[in-house]
């Protein structure tokens, strides 16, 4: 019987509490079990989270209890696993990670021999999986270290991005105490900007003041001379930046410019970008008038990434700043992102993207005693009459999205319309029924 443990990306929650180092141990014996190989060689990354050290080595043990072979990466960038899976020819990467979430919680997530994360149905199967009696292999698995990985990882990078030259730029870092404090600074660094960097001593708890925490990005730019900000999350594969006027420039506008880029370049595979239902009104009408076509996705990276290989295109993302570039790899990459963003400027300040104009946006998170709530909630008619009311008075001109959080106990409800007032009311009136809904 599935237990349901798969969210949007993995498997996430309190460390310790809901993910033991036992439920780590048989997530990723069956995760084995169910592959081809016998024998597979196992790849396992982490971020900085205390908890790290603790579900690395209990995956270990369900991977070479199951008869596979793993090889310890350590702290890297989530990005960094699909990378070298392929660039070693690994059958299955393990990422320890719970992304933006506070340092208290982690998670586990899979990515198969190609790099791309495991399908729905696989997780699924996953879970099933660990209902039936275990295998017995006719080996236990070994465990070793993979030594220069964080090389390997900056090799992918510097490679694509060789003809990048950043020389004369003043460029904050902000890397949220997480997977990217070493990568991301060192490829700024050997591409020839002159780099600060902030929050880039990771204690185990300090993660992610990065990019869902950009204020003290903002803050230092401030105070500063710098052409450019970039704030990566804890697992590195999201990234907000900041314009030298001290402008947030979030993963919609991140998207825009590389889809503009790349079309003028002749690299946007298919013509097209695959954005998620968040993603700002005034996006689709940038690209319309750029004459690139959208397709719009479920919220999740991996859902957007599923549609670009449908579609055959190469480029989609997140406003929350997953920005997904097949053309250099198969998941989204935090630093591959800030790097794609600075090669279409050209030597251009990034306050002067004009790749969009954004309508304003409200997005408040309501949060639910237990996630069971969520839905009947949402189902209610307080609900179901208020977004009906709120799509109504914006039809045409805006927008509204009323969701369940796929990695959280939050209901999140977003409201764009052409003027801040008006968002502001009507998310209000959105948010009111949310809160009498949940009791």
């Amino acid at each position: 019987m599935s237990r349901q443990l798969f969210g949007t990306d993995g498997v996430r929650g309190r460390a310790g509490e809901f993910l033991t180092a036992e439920l780590a141990v048989a997530l990723s014996r069956a995760t084995v079990e169910l592959g081809d190989d016998p024998h597979p060689q196992v790849l396992i990354v982490r971020d900085t989270r205390e908890s790290g050290d603790m579900l690395e080595a209990a995956i270990a043990a369900g991977v070479t209890a199951a008869g596979g072979d793993v090889l310890l990466g350590g702290v890297l960038p989530t990005p960094a696993a699909p990378l070298l899976v392929r660039r070693h020819s690994l059958q299955l990467a393990a990422v320890i990670s719970a992304s933006h979430n506070p340092y208290e919680d982690n998670g586990i997530k899979f990515f198969a021999a190609d790099g791309f994360k495991l399908s729905d149905e696989t997780e699924t199967a996953i879970e099933n999986q660990m209902d039936s009696d275990a295998r017995q292999p006719d080996r236990i698995g070994r465990v070793r270290q993979l030594h220069g990985a964080l090389e390997d990882y900056l090799r992918e990078l510097h490679t694509r991005f060789q003809s990048l030259d950043l020389s004369g730029r003043r460029v904050l870092l902000d890397c949220a105490n997480g997977a990217t404090y070493r990568a991301a600074p060192e490829i700024f660094r050997r591409l020839g900007a002159e780099v600060e960097v902030i929050a880039d001593q990771p204690d185990g708890r300090n993660i992610n003041d990065g990019s869902t925490h950009i204020d003290k990005l903002t803050e230092t730019m401030s105070r500063g001379r710098y052409d450019v900000g970039f704030a990566f999350d804890g697992d590195g594969d999201r990234v907000l930046a900041v314009d030298s006027e001290g402008q947030i420039v979030d993963g919609d506008e991140l998207v825009a410019i590389a889809a503009v880029h790349l079309k003028a370049s002749g690299y946007l595979a298919g013509g097209g970008v695959a954005v998620t239902v968040m993603t700002n009104y005034g996006f689709h009408t940038a690209m319309e008038a750029a004459g690139i076509e959208v397709a719009i996705t479920a919220v999740g990276d991996r859902y957007v990434n599923e549609e670009l290989r449908k579609r055959g295109w190469r480029l989609g993302g997140e406003q929350s700043g997953h920005v997904i570039d097949l053309g250099f790899g198969p998941s989204g990459d935090g630093i591959a992102s800030a790097l794609l963003t600075l090669e279409a400027l050209g030597g251009g300040d990034l306050c002067e993207r004009g790749a969009m104009d954004k309508l304003p946006q409200r997005l408040v998170n309501i949060r639910a005693s237990s996630r069971g709530k969520l839905n009947a909630a949402m189902e209610t008619a307080t609900v179901q009459q208020a977004i009906g009311a709120a799509d109504v008075e914006l039809a045409g001109r805006g927008r509204v999205l009323v969701r369940a959080s796929g990695t959280e106990p939050l209901i999140r409800v977003m409201v764009e319309a052409p003027s801040l007032e008006e968002t502001e009311r009507v998310c209000a009136q959105l948010s009111s029924a949310v809160e009498r809904a949940l009791g």
